[in-house]
């Protein structure tokens, strides 16, 4: 991969990660067409730490409001029983919990199908089977969700629920944001409430899966055919510059107008992906 391709997908997947159209169906698709082959699991996971440092910095007051409210609640500021620690009174200490609580199911399950999730999970013919299911449950869910909940409403039982939809988008084509989004609007969260919580919820996720294969590829053997870690970097700093900009443009959209726009894209995409399947341009795998 030469630094025009890596600057090429780094854009990709700082557009793509916080819309509800997964930035790692993008990078598997648009890698394949400039020539580059598919980028790999750990090329995505690596260059999603550009997009969560985006996130970080943007949501950096949030953050240090639920880091210090859980703190203090942890040490007793608000009683000295168990549910008063775990934050019961109040809903910043809560809200450190409930992200942890959803981040178990992708950790469980990522580390559980590696293997598949890394190979045979990539298959283009899943991933556009993945862009259409996701893309028909994302409009159903903005047309019949309440959209009435905010956050202040979050509840343990709602954020394993968020956590499994999460969990989903090990699978490319599923898309993190979307099905986090997706099962926000299903539960009666408001269509900025759930952007949000899907922010929130995938800073441990991402954070970890991106540092565990940036670690493998450091100290294990370089995988024949993989981007090489300068082309990597160079990917990851524009998807953090790109990133920033799309979070702030992605929630103020979110806050006026229906995701119809994004089910639309994602069924013209996977018809596209299966156009180019069936005439020899794409392989369904790698």
């Amino acid at each position: 991969m030469n630094a025009w391709e890596a600057i090429l997908l780094g854009l990709v997947q700082g557009l793509t990660e916080f819309l509800p159209v997964s930035s790692s169906a993008h990078l598997r698709i648009v890698g394949e067409l400039i020539g580059s082959a598919d980028p790999g699991a750990a090329f995505t996971a690596i260059t999603q730490i550009g997009t969560e440092t985006a996130v970080i910095i943007y949501f950096r007051r949030d953050i240090a409001t639920i880091c210090s409210a859980w703190w203090r609640s942890l040490r007793g500021a608000h009683g000295n029983d168990w549910r008063a620690r775990m934050g019961k009174h109040d809903h910043h200490a809560a809200m450190a919990w409930f992200i942890a609580l959803g981040s178990i199911p992708i950790v469980v399950l990522g580390l559980a199908f590696q293997d598949a999730i890394e190979a045979s999970l990539r298959n283009l013919y899943i991933t556009a089977l993945t862009l259409t299911v996701f893309a028909l449950l994302l409009g159903f869910a903005d047309r019949v969700g309440a959209k009435t909940r905010t956050l202040d409403e979050l509840t343990p039982r709602q954020a394993v629920g968020f956590g499994l939809a999460q969990a989903l988008a090990l699978v490319p084509g599923v898309s993190r944001s979307g099905g986090t989004i997706t099962a926000g609007l299903l539960m009666g969260f408001t269509r900025e409430a759930a952007a949000r919580y899907s922010f929130l919820l995938a800073i441990p996720a991402v954070l970890g899966s991106g540092f565990y294969q940036l670690a493998k590829s450091v100290t294990g053997e370089p995988v024949p055919g993989s981007p090489g870690f300068g082309a990597t970097l160079i990917a990851t700093l524009v998807a953090f510059v790109v990133g920033y900009l799309v979070i702030i443009a992605f929630l103020k959209i979110v806050s006026t107008f229906s995701y119809k726009p994004f089910v639309i894209y994602r069924l013209v995409l996977a018809a596209v992906v299966v156009v180019l399947l069936t005439v020899g341009v794409l392989q369904p795998l790698a």
